[in-house]
């Protein structure tokens, strides 16, 4: 009897405690582990009605946790907190468990940790690295910007044709691009990306800015080359919805340099993911520019963009107040500033610097700052 006792006893103690472990397990399961590991997204349910299936990405190293957690904080109070969109991070190398829980603490939405795999970071069977690394070299003796380092030319690669590849993307239809240390100086009171589904935009942009044309010796060249080879993906220059007339002062023949500085992009992974810009990508990966010049991400999503897209398409973010090192967007309307909580000041913004693209922009595109004003009131 007492035997009998002792094993109702425990059954009454253990079999809680089992059903307790198991729904622990369960809810780990679905919960921390899939922010984890290599997993796609689920379909995000809506919040209010509003959120649109979308996710900010961040190509980010364990380094760069603290300017990180400032842009992130910024981004947060200034929308997601209203939005609670999910969070994407992606490495090279695995994440260690201190940047999984600072990053998981100050986000309003899920996060979820991918790491890279050697064909979206490293060489193709067709490079010849030895070429890649004396190439390295003479940019470096040229003072060429990040002329000499290896892991910037994988970047560029990986964010022109493959981050959208990732199977933490799949099944999203927009993406954000933040990266650490860029800051968000007003407040958002819109959701961007339901801008973008709802005027069937495919590319965002804040700031434009001309590129260093040494890290491009013969990339307009190939350009050039696969316009001839694809025309089915070009939108035709006389065609006034071109957009051709921005990254070319003669129609073609040459490039201005004009880009969109793409550490601030929303866009279309639609677009992306599509056979034209596929392509596009890996005709351009083909001859090798990436490693035997300097090809960075932002020239090649933005001459994509002015081919493959209408004016209609592209839309200027010009109420989002950015900065990016050591530039920054700021709205250049004083009233309307200090109305949406701007901590920047529209008289240093960079779209009337000598420098920037912009002006070429609103000229091309028959547009003022004020037509990309998106807050009512």
């Amino acid at each position: 009897m007492a035997t009998t006792r002792i094993g109702r006893t425990l059954l009454m103690v253990l079999a809680p405690l089992s059903i307790m472990f198991t729904m622990l397990l369960v809810a780990q399961q679905n919960g921390y582990m899939s922010r984890t590991q290599n997993r796609p997204l689920p379909k995000p349910m809506s919040f209010n009605g509003t959120r649109e299936n979308a996710a900010f990405v961040v190509l980010v190293r364990n380094s760069e946790l603290n300017g990180l957690r400032e842009t992130m904080q910024q981004l947060e109070d200034r929308f997601n907190r209203k939005y609670n969109y999910p969070w994407i991070f992606l490495n090279d190398e695995p994440f260690e468990d201190k940047f999984k829980e600072w990053t998981d603490g100050l986000a309003s939405g899920q996060v979820y940790y991918g790491q890279l795999n050697h064909t979206m970071w490293g060489y193709p069977d067709w490079i010849d690295q030895e070429k890649a690394r004396e190439s390295r070299a003479a940019m470096e003796a040229n003072g060429v910007i990040y002329g000499g380092s290896e892991s910037y030319r994988h970047m560029c690669r990986f964010q022109s044709g493959f981050f959208f590849r990732h199977p933490l993307l799949d099944g999203l239809d927009y993406y954000w691009r933040v990266e650490p240390h860029v800051k968000f100086s007003c407040d958002i009171d819109y959701d961007p990306f339901k801008l973008m589904r709802e005027r069937d935009l495919k590319y965002g942009w804040t700031i434009s800015i001309k590129e260093y044309e040494s890290t491009i010796p013969t990339l307009w060249n190939t350009v050039k080359n696969f316009m001839k080879e694809h025309p089915e993906h070009i939108v035709p220059k006389n065609d006034p919805e071109s957009l051709l007339p921005w990254i070319s002062n003669d129609g073609g023949d040459t490039y201005n340099l004009c880009h969109f500085w793409s550490n601030f992009e929303i866009g279309s992974l639609a677009f992306l993911r599509s056979k034209a810009y596929l392509d596009f990508f890996n005709y351009l990966d083909q001859t090798g520019g990436f490693f035997y010049e300097r090809w960075g991400d932002a020239p090649v999503h933005s001459i994509a963009a002015a081919l493959m897209l209408r004016k209609s398409e592209v839309h200027w973010f010009y109420d989002v107040g950015y900065f990016h090192n050591p530039y920054y967007q700021c709205p250049r309307e004083p009233a309307w500033v200090a109305a949406e909580k701007c901590s920047c000041d529209p008289e240093g913004s960079f779209d009337t610097h000598w420098y920037s693209c912009t002006p070429q922009f609103l000229e091309v595109t028959h547009s003022k700052p004020t037509d990309y004003l998106i807050t009512q009131r």
